[in-house]
């Protein structure tokens, strides 16, 4: 499972928690209905977004519709649950796909892992162009032309391709940004609510440039170590100017969001606005804001996993544990998906307090985990509003 927005289940409460399980069960179900058990492996946390979107802006007679019961499911205990569905959850679908398909045929450009050997990466190469073909089908089925995601996706093989010292980030970031846009603007075409389309457009691009921006912030020390390309070091931008950029797109979209017409826009709202922030205080290790100042903010002396390392070596005086551990590799695609398969197929993605990201090695918390450093009290650790001004007007329920 990836994606940036990974909310705590303390800080959704039952009720938005129980709402954002309909949609994320609600992808993983439209996947599986129209592309069979193997597609539910793209399921993702950001593309729920997308079905979020929709059923947010949806009128309540027609939202009514874009929900049924599921099946008892593993990953849910074995019980059955109300799950989104309709066209909000196809777009999510279809958008998922095609981003999958475009990460697929990455990696065997790059030549990670197993994907090296011919016979690997022939066989990557099918799926990838299998999930291509199926997002297709999927988006025009919604009115939505998938074309501009695979534009996106080429172009941004060129500008990587031709992207050195001096060159902007924003250069590196404008196809995901063109992409995400598209697919936002496209939840209030399906919501009929057309004059939300420019808003969401908006919200959108500044969410695919977070997106790009946060990935590369995460993967900066693993890319370097590997010698896999990284827009950071390929373009020479420093930590802090990449913190800018990420909170001015965290406060564009909430901008946006101001000027979008919901229905119900709670779990909207508090993905978009308050979770996100938490993703970006994540990658960069900090609670910090890129504007403040002090030797906290993120002009400052970096912090968390950026902070300047000792130079002490694993003899030096001082260092008794023998310098750092060595982190493990990252998998390979299809050594990642059989690790994936396993995970959902014994309920730790949502039933182990934490576990190990099939692709990454990284630490995930459990989605039904305790993720907050609180005693359960919502409104202990979260104070979501806390010092924002977002919620004016917004409806939101920030008391918790």
């Amino acid at each position: 499972m990836f994606g940036i927005v990974r909310p705590c289940s303390h800080r959704l409460g039952d009720r938005l928690k129980t709402q954002w399980m309909a949609h994320l069960c609600g992808l993983c179900l439209a996947l599986r209905g129209d592309h069979g058990q193997f597609a539910r492996i793209v399921t993702n946390y950001d593309g729920l977004l997308i079905s979020v979107l929709t059923e947010a802006q949806a009128e309540r007679a027609r939202a009514g519709g874009w929900r049924r019961t599921a099946g008892p499911c593993p990953l849910r205990g074995m019980r059955t649950a109300s799950v989104a569905q309709g066209e909000g959850a196809r777009l999510a679908a279809a958008v998922s796909l095609v981003l999958a398909s475009a990460k697929v045929r990455d990696h065997v450009a790059d030549g990670d892992g197993l994907l090296k050997r011919r016979p690997v990466a022939v066989a990557a190469r099918r799926v990838a162009a299998s999930w291509g073909r199926a997002g297709e089908r999927s988006g025009a089925a919604v009115g939505f032309d998938t074309a501009v995601l695979v534009d996106a996706v080429e172009r941004q093989i060129g500008i990587e391709a031709l992207a050195g010292p001096g060159t902007s980030l924003l250069t590196v970031t404008e196809p995901t940004e063109t992409a995400t846009a598209a697919a936002f603007a496209h939840t209030a075409v399906l919501a009929g609510r057309p004059g939300n389309a420019q808003p969401l457009a908006e919200a959108g691009r500044l969410f695919g440039r977070l997106a790009h921006l946060l990935d590369a912030v995460e993967d900066r020390e693993a890319d370097a170590a590997a010698g896999a390309w990284n827009p950071l070091t390929a373009t020479g931008t420093p930590l802090t100017e990449a913190r800018r950029l990420a909170d001015d797109a965290l406060h564009g979209i909430r901008l946006a969001l101001k000027d979008v017409e919901f229905t119900e826009g709670r779990l909207a709202h508090l993905l978009l606005a308050h979770e996100l922030e938490r993703s970006v205080d994540r990658a960069f290790g900090s609670r910090s804001c890129g504007h403040a100042h002090g030797p906290d903010a993120a002009f400052g002396p970096p912090t968390g996993p950026y902070a300047p390392q000792s130079p002490a070596g694993p003899n030096t005086p001082g260092n008794p544990f023998g310098g750092e551990p060595p982190r493990p590799d990252k998998r390979g695609l299809l050594a990642g998906c059989a690790v994936a398969l396993g995970l959902f197929c014994t309920c730790q993605v949502c039933c182990a307090d934490e576990f190990e990201g099939p692709w990454s090695r990284k630490k995930r918390d459990g989605w039904c985990g305790d993720c907050c450093n609180c005693d359960g009290s919502c409104c202990d650790c979260c104070n979501c509003c806390d010092g924002c001004d977002c919620c004016d007007g917004c409806g939101c329920d920030c008391s918790c």
